[in-house]
C-alpha cells in the first residue's frame, strides 16, 4: 500500500513507488508483534540486503542526537563504518534477547565466527514502550526476534506493529513509520532514499504538523515532559561512504525540529544510515574500486532525508491504533482524535 502524507506545497521531493524504505532495492522489513495480558510489544527487523551481511557488510554511519539509550552495536558501527547483521528494533529490555538472536543467526551461516573468524557485531536499537507494555516482564525473547527476521519482505505494516506496538508519540499512539524519496541529480543520475522510524518521542504541547500546533487546538496538553526516544534508519542506493552517511544521519535532527521536538533530556534520539552500493565480499582482495557520490550533490539527499523522516513519523502516527496500557491508561489514536482538524486537509493517500 502506498502512503503519502499530503499537504499541497509542503513536500518538495517526489516519493518512491511505495513511499517506504523498501523502495531502496534489496531492503526488506519484517515485524513480530506480541499482544497479550500485560504485553504490547514486539520486534522489527530491517535487512540492508538479502545476502550474508557478515560476509558482505554495507557502508554505514550513525549519529547520536541525544544519547539516553541502551542500543547495542553502535560503537563498532561508528568505528568501522559498516553494518554486518540485520538491524533489530525493540523495547529497551528486549535488546539482549535480540542481540543473541542475531549472533545465533550469524553463527549458523558462518560457523567460524568467534573461533577462527572475527566475532560478529549485532545491531539492536530500542525505545521504551513501558507506558503500554509491562516491560519488567521481559516479553521479548529470541523466538520473537527470529519471527521478525523470518517475516521480512518488501511490504510491511506501519503504526502500532512490531517494535512499534506500544510506543507513544506526542501523547498519541506512536509506532513504526516509513517514507521514501526519489532523487534526480542534474547530470542524470537517479537514486532513492528511504526512511524508517521507531517513533516514541515528543510532548503534545510541542507538536507541529505542517507548522500547525493542531494538538493544542484540539486536545488539552496534560502529559508529562518529553521522556521518549526515536530511532531513525535511512537507506540509500547512492554510493556514499561512511563520512557522507554520517552527514546524512545528522539531518534527522532537522526533521524532528520541524515536528516540534527539542531532544528532551531523557530522549534517546539515534539515526543510522547505510548505502546498498559498494558492498564487497569481506577479506577477498587488498583493494576495491568504488564509486562515490560527488560532495556537491549532498544537498539533494539532505533535503530528501529531512522530508522522508518527517513523513515517516507522520505515517507512524496516522496508522497507529489506540493502545490501552497494562495499568489501564489509554494512548489515543492521532487519526481518530485530531486529523480532521488539520489545516490543508492533510492525510495519507
Amino acid at each position: 500500500m502506498r502512503n503519502t502524507f499530503l499537504r499541497e506545497g509542503w513536500w518538495q521531493v517526489p516519493t518512491g513507488p511505495t513511499n517506504t524504505i523498501c523502495d531502496v532495492a534489496g531492503v526488506k522489513v519484517g515485524h513480530a508483534t506480541l499482544q497479550d495480558e500485560g504485553a504490547c510489544t514486539g520486534v522489527t527487523a530491517v535487512f540492508p540486503h538479502e545476502g550474508d551481511l557478515y560476509r558482505r557488510p554495507v557502508p554505514a554511519a550513525a549519529s547520536i542526537l541525544n544519547g539516553f539509550g541502551k542500543s547495542l552495536g553502535l560503537i563498532q558501527l561508528m568505528e568501522l563504518g559498516e553494518i554486518e547483521t540485520p538491524i533489530l528494533l525493540t523495547n529497551t529490555f528486549g535488546v539482549p534477547a535480540c542481540a543473541t538472536a542475531l549472533i545465533r543467526q550469524a553463527i549458523a551461516a558462518n560457523p567460524a565466527i568467534g573461533r577462527k573468524a572475527a566475532t560478529v557485531n549485532p545491531l539492536v536499537m530500542e525505545c521504551n514502550d513501558g507506558q503500554v507494555n509491562d516491560i519488567q516482564a521481559l516479553h521479548v525473547n529470541e523466538a520473537l526476534a527470529g519471527e521478525a527476521l523470518s517475516n521480512a519482505g518488501n511490504a510491511f505494516e506501519q503504526g502500532t506493529v512490531g517494535a512499534g506496538s506500544g510506543m507513544k508519540t506526542f501523547g498519541f499512539s506512536g509506532g513504526v513509520g516509513s517514507a521514501s524519496r526519489a532523487i534526480d541529480l542534474k547530470e542524470g543520475a537517479h537514486f532513492r532514499l528511504g526512511a524508517l522510524v521507531l517513533s516514541n518521542f515528543g510532548q503534545r504541547a510541542d507538536m507541529r504538523v505542517f507548522g500547525d500546533a493542531v494538538a493544542q487546538r484540539v486536545v488539552e496538553a496534560t502529559e508529562e515532559e518529553d521522556k521518549g526516544s526515536i530511532i531513525i534508519i535511512l537507506a540509500t542506493d547512492a554510493p556514499m561512504d561512511s563520512r557522507q552517511l554520517r552527514r546524512l544521519c545528522q539531518r534527522g535532527g532537522a526533521a524532528l525540529g520541524r515536528l516540534g521536538s527539542y531532544f528532551g533530556h531523557q530522549s534517546g534520539d539515534i539515526a543510522v544510515a547505510f548505502s546498498t552500493t559498494n558492498v564487497f565480499e569481506r577479506d577477498t582482495a587488498d583493494t576495491h574500486e568504488v564509486l562515490r557520490l560527488c560532495e556537491s550533490r549532498m544537498n539533494a539527499f539532505f533535503k530528501a532525508a529531512v522530508e522522508a523522516t518527517e513523513e515517516a513519523i507522520l505515517n507512524a502516527l496516522w496508522h497507529s491504533k489506540p493502545r490501552r496500557g497494562y495499568d489501564g491508561g489509554l494512548l489515543p489514536s492521532f487519526r481518530e482524535t485530531i486529523s480532521g482538524h488539520m489545516k490543508g486537509h492533510a492525510r495519507p493517500a
